[in-house]
C-alpha cells in the first residue's frame, strides 16, 4: 500500500531565543543563505537606526534601506531601490509594517525574505500576505512567506507591551476564524484543510489558556511560535482562511470606514473574535476570549478602541464587503443594522456582567 504524503511549505529556519539578533550574520551563513553577507536590510527610519548601529559591524556586506512607512508606495520604492544590488536575500528588520513592506519588495525583485521581528504584534512574521496602506485605505497582497524567521526575545521584551498584547489578540482570533471555516463547510460545502485548522487552532488555544504575562519569557516564546504556526497554516491552506474569519472582516471594515482611527490590528481582531463567537452562540468561548484579552490589557468593547456603538454596528454590517466570497457567521446570519445593534448591546451586557 503506498504511503501518501504532501509537502508542507514552511520556513527554512526559525530562531526564537534570547540573543538571536546578534547572531544574525552567523545564522544566515550557517543556513547557506548568504555566506558572504550580501544582503539588503530594510529598516524603519526610527528605531531601525539604533538597530543598524548595533548590527552594521557584524554585517559588513549588507546594504541598508530605510522604509518610510507601511504603505504600498514605500514597498514599491524599496523594491526599485534594491534592483541591481546582486543580493542573496532581503532582511526585513522591525515591526509588522517594515516586514510587510520587505515581503512585498522581495516578491517584486524575486529574492528570499528573512523576517527579523522586533515586536510580535501580528502573524505577518510568517504569513504569505503583506498588509499595506494604499489609496483606498488598506489592502492585503499575496506574497511568498519568509524563508527564515529570527525572533530575539531580549529585543521583544523591550518592545511596547501594547504590541506584544496585540499579537496575542491576533493569535487567539484563529479560534474564531477556524470556527467560521467549519461553519462554511457545514452550510456551503467549502472544503476544510484539517491540518491547517489543527495548526491554527492549536496556536490560538495555547495563547488563550497560557497563564503567563507579557513579561514572561515562556509566554513570549509561545507567542512567537504561535505566530509562526499561524503563518504555516495559511501556507498549507493556500489562503488566509485558518486565521481570518468574521474577526478579520470586522477589523478590515474598521480600517476602511475609519482609516485614521484604526487601532492595532491584533486589538481589532481580538474584539472581532469575541463578538463573532458571541454571534455563533458560543457564549462560553466568547467569555473566555474576553477574559483573556482583558487580562492582557486588550480592548473587549468598541468604546475601548475609540468607536461608538453606532460606528461598530456600521462596521459589522459592512464587514462582509471586505472579503467577497468568504463565508462566516456574518454572511450566515445576514443581520440588519438594527439586529447587529441589539446583538452588540447584548454582548456588552454580557461583558460587563
Amino acid at each position: 500500500m503506498p504511503v501518501l504524503t504532501r509537502l508542507v511549505p514552511s520556513p527554512l529556519f526559525v530562531e526564537i531565543r534570547p540573543g538571536a539578533l546578534d547572531a544574525l550574520g552567523g545564522i544566515l551563513a550557517d543556513q547557506r543563505l548568504s555566506a558572504l553577507g550580501r544582503i539588503a536590510v530594510a529598516i524603519s527610519n526610527g528605531s531601525g537606526t539604533a538597530m543598524r548601529r548595533r548590527l552594521e559591524p557584524a554585517l559588513p556586506g549588507a546594504d541598508w534601506y530605510n522604509v518610510d512607512d507601511g504603505s504600498l508606495d514605500s514597498a514599491v520604492s524599496l523594491a526599485e531601490s534594491m534592483r541591481g544590488g546582486h543580493y542573496d536575500a532581503i532582511v526585513g528588520l522591525g515591526g509588522g509594517k517594515i516586514i510587510d513592506a520587505a515581503k512585498y519588495a522581495a516578491a517584486r525583485v524575486g529574492l528570499p525574505i528573512v523576517a527579523v521581528a522586533t515586536n510580535l504584534a501580528h502573524d505577518g512574521i510568517c504569513s504569505p500576505v503583506s498588509t499595506l496602506d494604499n489609496d483606498a485605505g488598506r489592502g492585503s497582497y499575496g506574497v511568498p512567506s519568509p524563508i527564515g524567521i529570527v525572533v530575539d526575545l531580549d529585543v521583544i521584551r523591550q518592545a511596547p507591551q501594547r504590541f506584544v498584547a496585540a499579537g496575542i489578540g491576533d493569535v487567539v482570533s484563529n479560534i474564531s476564524a477556524c470556527a467560521d471555516w467549519e461553519l462554511s463547510h457545514a452550510v456551503t460545502g467549502e472544503p476544510v484543510d484539517g491540518l491547517a485548522v489543527a495548526m491554527a487552532r492549536s496556536a490560538g488555544e495555547n495563547l488563550l489558556r497560557h497563564p503567563g504575562s507579557t513579561q514572561d519569557q515562556d509566554l513570549l516564546t509561545a507567542l512567537a511560535e504561535a505566530l509562526v504556526l499561524s503563518g504555516i497554516a495559511m501556507n498549507i491552506a493556500g489562503s488566509t482562511r485558518p486565521s481570518s474569519g468574521a474577526c478579520h472582516e470586522i477589523s478590515h471594515a474598521l480600517d476602511v470606514l475609519h482609516p485614521k482611527r484604526s487601532a492595532q490590528h491584533g486589538e481589532q481582531v481580538g474584539l472581532g473574535a469575541a463578538f463573532a463567537s458571541f454571534l455563533r452562540g458560543e457564549r462560553e468561548l466568547s467569555g473566555l476570549i474576553v477574559e483573556r484579552l482583558a487580562r492582557h490589557g486588550l480592548p473587549v468593547t468598541a468604546a475601548q478602541i475609540g468607536f461608538t456603538d453606532a460606528e461598530f454596528t456600521e462596521a459589522v454590517h459592512y464587514a462582509p464587503n471586505t472579503r467577497p466570497g468568504r463565508f462566516t457567521i456574518l454572511e450566515h446570519l445576514d443581520l440588519s443594522p438594527s439586529a447587529i445593534r441589539d446583538a452588540y448591546a447584548d454582548y456588552v451586557q454580557a461583558v460587563n456582567s
